[in-house]
């Protein structure tokens, strides 16, 4: 039986990781100190025997007792609320908490999979983005933070592959909804679900012309799951490269929560990409991979999800 630890394994992504592991027949480690996690989202695992949770924070020594088959690590704020407020625990997760976890990997002898992001491009020059492009990032911007964090992060892992031969991948994560996403994270899908769902004004930053891709959780965690498996080491973006504007994808939120919402424009944040849309060649090519969930059938579980939440006491 594969024994995996999941850094951040309390959060949206990690969790969802988690029950795909143990559906594979893995038994998982969960590891995360709470800061932007939810125990809630395992709270359907308390009687599961190949699962435990250790509470801790990573970017301290990572202890964990007996073999270790595989090492995922989610563990960061993710959301640009959740980045902006805590500046100095992003950078120190994605440098300390990815030195930590490299080590655990390497102790153990484990293969090692780090959680990156489609912000390594930041503000793109080049449309739609490949993993051989490196980016047009503001390191001193706001955003900065966690772009720079995520970078330094794939840095480290390429030089443990090279110099330490660990058996390292990347994912760069494009943007990914669904179910168990925190209502108020700043992020635009439960940004303008919860406010659909409770007759708000809509908040459209800029004209909303910028553009985004959106992956349904499963599909995304269905690539990542793949590329735990595939010989390869550089950077695989998993996305949908189904691309819409901000504007569109309000209206079709109000369409689909039958909401009378109006949709009222704020000035766009500092260093907010006006692209961004996945090439995923590469996880065609070398995974077999590519995106299965339609939008709108994504959308409606995710807006159930929200409608069953939405006064759930800690699912802010």
């Amino acid at each position: 039986m594969p024994i995996s630890v999941v850094t951040g394994g309390s959060g949206f992504l990690g969790s969802h990781l988690t029950d795909r592991l143990l559906k594979e027949g893995h038994e998982v480690v969960a590891i995360d100190n709470l800061l932007t996690g939810n125990e809630r989202n395992l709270d359907h695992l308390r009687t599961e025997k190949r699962f435990r949770f250790l509470r801790h924070d990573v970017t301290k020594f990572i202890a964990v007792e007996g073999p270790v088959d595989f090492v995922f690590h989610f563990a960061s704020p993710a959301s640009p609320i959740d980045y902006l407020e805590l500046p100095i625990q992003t950078l120190k997760v994605g440098s300390l908490g990815t030195h930590n976890a490299l080590g655990l990997a390497k102790a153990k002898g484990a293969t090692f999979l780090l959680a990156s992001t489609s912000e390594c491009y930041g503000d793109p020059l080049v449309h739609p983005q490949k993993e051989d492009y490196w980016g047009n990032v503001n390191p001193i911007g706001p955003r900065g933070v966690y772009d720079e964090a995520k970078r330094f992060a794939e840095a480290m892992t390429m030089a443990y592959y090279r110099f330490h031969k660990v058996n390292t991948k990347i994912v760069r994560i494009f943007n990914t909804y669904g179910p168990r996403m925190r209502l108020r994270d700043g992020r635009v899908v439960p940004a303008f679900v919860g406010q659909a769902l409770r007759g708000e004004p809509m908040t459209v930053f800029g004209e909303g012309k910028q553009t985004r891709s959106f992956c349904f959780v499963s599909d995304l965690i269905d690539g990542i799951y793949r590329l735990s498996r595939a010989d390869f080491h550089e950077p695989v973006n998993i996305g949908n490269p189904m691309e819409l504007t901000i504007m569109e994808f309000a209206e079709r939120i109000r369409r689909l929560t039958g909401s009378k919402s109006t949709i009222v424009k704020k000035p766009l944040p500092v260093d907010d990409p006006q692209q961004r849309q996945p090439d995923i060649t590469r996880a065609k090519t070398i995974l077999g991979w590519e995106p299965k969930v339609l939008l709108e059938d994504g959308l409606r579980e995710t807006i159930q999800w929200f409608q069953a939440n939405l006064d759930t006491p800690g699912r802010a």
